[in-house]
């Protein structure tokens, strides 16, 4: 997936969830965040931001917040880039486990929650559940950070799913290169970690794909190990 017009900045503050303050070109801007998350290991003052220049003139904030570099390396914050890369990936056939489906929608509604992927392929339905990660501790990816209650509906809905026929995915889509693994964060969200074991268990496939993240995109890439507790 790629973005139109991208601009560098530099991060100052974040008032609130919604909104930061950011250097670009010199001059202070109120900008919007793509990520509702704390990323407060990210977003730090001093530290060099991707911004995606919007083009709808009546909008309150001219850019957003899309990535952050963390050193050398660019992580994408963008909580709406995962669910667009994991469906071009699916359509491309890059979800190995998957192929090619004959048909993919998105945001399909099951019960009481919408995943966000749905496809058919070979007689089968299924449905995927992104969950985008931005955490990472010395080249390790973790997943939440913080309580997602939401989460763990999810979750369980797919374990519900699963009983009635569905092939169903939880998809870990790390938002970086270069992670030497991938854990459940349970000092954070024990509920959430317990119920991928749980799910696992069920028969609920969990996949985990890195990502090769530029200034201007993001698409998924390969395989990363899951340390199932």
């Amino acid at each position: 997936m790629k973005y139109e017009k991208v601009h560098r900045g530099i991060f100052l503050e974040r008032p609130n969830r919604f909104v930061a303050k950011a250097l670009i070109n010199g001059k202070e801007e109120t900008v919007h965040v793509k990520n509702t998350g704390r990323c407060k290991e990210l977003l730090i003052r001093g530290r060099t931001i991707i911004l995606e220049e919007g083009s709808n003139p009546n909008r309150k904030t001219k850019y957003s917040i899309i990535a952050v570099y963390k050193g050398d390396r660019l992580i994408n914050i963008d909580s709406q880039a995962p669910n667009r890369a994991a469906w071009e990936g699916l359509c491309q056939g890059s979800i190995k486990e998957i192929g090619i489906p004959e048909f993919v929608n998105t945001e399909v509604s099951y019960k009481n929650s919408r995943f966000d992927l749905y496809y058919e392929k070979d007689g089968k339905k299924g449905f995927i559940e992104v969950k985008g990660v931005t955490l990472e501790d010395d080249g390790i990816a973790m997943f939440p950070d913080a309580p997602t209650k939401r989460g763990v509906k999810h979750i369980r809905e797919l374990m519900e799913a699963k009983k009635e026929g569905y092939e169903t995915w939880i998809l870990f889509f790390i938002q970086m290169k270069g992670m030497k693994l991938f854990k459940t964060n349970d000092v954070t969200d024990p509920d959430f970690a317990s119920a991928c074991v749980e799910a696992k268990k069920e028969g609920v496939h969990i996949l985990v794909y890195d990502s090769i993240v530029k200034e201007d995109s993001m698409d998924i890439n390969d395989l990363v190990f899951y340390k199932y507790k």
